[in-house]
């Protein structure tokens, strides 16, 4: 066979050069040990939690070593292709502070290296798939869906793995230059298959993530392009993070059993393979075991819930990092203050085991985040967030600029500030009974204060002694008094010991108070509570119990 013919036959169009094409793609100038990252998502439409846990990898990695960090679109699958999907992805990673160096933008490209659309890069593509015909490495396959089915059978039948190989790929492996030529000009479909080699040697990789991976080596007639001359991920990936010399590649353990192909396309066109960093799948607890969170079934795994929900981009940067280094919660005991981007991301750090997405945890790390925000900064991000899905709010929250800050203050400065705010949505609800818009009762009075006229006795004495001026002691000493000739315990220790001896405890007659002004049982401290709300808007809400 005269490979060079076939190859001329097979790509006419093609007349560049591999050597030209690399001379468009110089080899970056960087400092030493700088990385070189990219995510590369299919424009499905779906962002989903991993592609975020994926990018804060790369990005990571890639800034800290004073690298570039560029954003591919692998879009060589039109059929799952979503109209407007690039520009979904690009506003969701810059939702949660994903910056790109470079890559494909809403507006284009941005950077040398492009297109950094995989669907543009055609003519790249059939370059090297030229190469590999002429050199012999490749081959064009007719073989029919039928007759892959068939082979698929058969092979499923003597329990042999699956594919075109050996035996099976005989039949378009032999094809004469002539009999190629005959089909094409018949107009039958063909694919080009990478020419594997039956081995029983294994091939040793050595991952960042999970330290040296030993497999058999490839021994596949792999597809590089599909009928419609777009390449497959296997070449298409191995072309791309070539000539953008990326150092790195960050993607999903699903990818692990597909290496070898890649390491043997590498090796075929003469290149350095880059360092491989194959991450822990997503999981979830349910029935008291784990299992991979699935788009059907859970919510949380779509990047819009979180936008939605109103969680904040920094806590699910920092919920990421605590799955990605097991010694990101040390690190932030130790700076409690720290911007987390300070964290030194490691690759040694990471699992190899599944990661839990734990959202009470997210929950958790979210009220600590909240709660190291200025006022300020907490009311600009809540009514940034309300104004997309809440109008409603939103317009309480300008009404009333500063009652709301001040809310925001509440608890905020003692000894043990108050992280009551979990996200943006949950915000809405808490905050509610600062407005008389949205005040509403929520919990129930307690048993030992569901006695109509002990609750009109209290409120009445309550109003009769309320000062809105007076300070935290003299306005406590009040309520003690109070609670004391209602027979209720001063101080709850005495109720515990003695439950007989009186009607309730100060903590029941307080939390009357606090379900009377707010609403609700849990809420912050009533009288900080009462000053933002002012004396006309107390007296009010008090004066309906007595």
């Amino acid at each position: 066979m005269d490979f060079s013919k076939l190859a001329e036959l097979l790509f006419p169009k093609s007349t560049s050069t591999p050597e030209e094409i690399e001379a468009r793609f110089p080899v970056r100038t960087l400092p030493e040990n700088a990385c070189v990252t990219r995510i590369g998502p299919s424009p499905t439409g779906f962002v989903h939690l991993g592609n975020l846990y994926n990018a804060v990898i790369g990005e990571r990695i890639a800034h800290q070593s004073g690298g570039v960090f560029y954003l591919r679109i692998e879009d060589t699958d039109s059929k799952r292709e979503v109209e407007g999907a690039v520009e979904t992805l690009i506003r969701a990673m810059n939702y949660f502070g994903v910056s790109f160096d470079e890559g494909a933008a809403a507006d284009g490209d941005n950077g040398i290296y492009g297109p950094y659309r995989q669907s543009r890069r055609r003519e790249i593509y059939h370059v090297f798939a030229k190469k590999l015909v002429r050199e012999g490495l490749a081959y064009p396959c007719f073989l029919t869906e039928d007759e892959i089915n068939a082979i698929r059978e058969q092979q499923t039948a003597n329990k042999e793995n699956p594919g075109i190989y050996g035996k099976y790929a005989e039949k378009s492996r032999s094809l004469t230059i002539e009999q190629i030529k005959e089909n094409i000009d018949a107009g039958m479909e063909w694919v080009l298959r990478y020419r594997g080699v039956m081995t029983d040697e294994y091939i040793s990789v050595e991952d960042a993530v999970r330290g040296r991976l030993e497999m058999p080596g490839n021994n596949m007639d792999f597809v590089l392009l599909k009928s419609d001359g777009i390449p497959t991920y296997h070449f298409a990936h191995v072309v791309d993070d070539h000539l953008m010399r990326s150092t790195h590649v960050i993607r999903g353990e699903e990818w692990i059993s597909s290496l070898p192909m890649h390491i043997e396309l590498f090796n075929a066109l003469g290149w350095k393979a880059p360092i491989y960093c194959h991450t822990a799948t997503l999981m979830k607890l349910e029935n008291g075991g784990k299992r991979k969170l699935s788009k059907r079934k859970d919510p949380e795994l779509a990047l819009s819930y979180y936008q939605q929900e109103g969680i904040s981009p920094d806590a699910v940067w920092e919920f990421l990092l605590t799955l990605l280094n097991s010694n990101y919660e040390e690190w932030r005991i130790a700076h409690p203050e720290a911007d987390y981007r300070e964290f030194p991301y490691s690759f040694k750090e990471m699992s190899i085991s599944g990661a839990l997405v734990d959202m009470d945890k997210l929950k958790s790390i979210s009220k600590d985040v909240i709660g190291r925000m200025s006022a300020q900064r907490i009311y600009d991000e809540w009514l940034g967030w309300c104004r997309q899905y809440n109008e409603k709010f939103a317009g309480l929250i300008t009404k009333y600029p500063e009652k709301t800050l001040a809310a925001i203050n509440v608890g905020r400065n003692a000894a043990k500030p108050r992280k009551d705010i979990e996200s943006w949505k949950q915000a809405c609800d808490f905050m509610s009974f600062y407005y008389d818009e949205t005040f509403t009762l929520c919990d129930e009075m307690s048993e030992q204060c569901s006695d109509e006229a002990l609750r009109k006795a209290f409120f009445a004495k309550y109003i009769e002694s309320y000062c809105h001026d007076d300070d935290q002691a003299v306005w406590f000493d009040k309520v003690k008094a109070i609670t004391e000739k209602l027979g209720f315990a001063v101080k709850p220790k005495d109720f515990k010991k003695n439950p007989d001896q009186y009607k309730g405890s100060i903590v029941h007659i307080t939390n009357m108070l606090r379900i009377a002004l707010t609403g609700r049982a849990n809420a912050p401290d009533i009288r900080e509570v009462s000053h933002v709300l002012g004396e006309e808007t107390v007296r009010m809400r008090l004066d309906m119990w007595k």
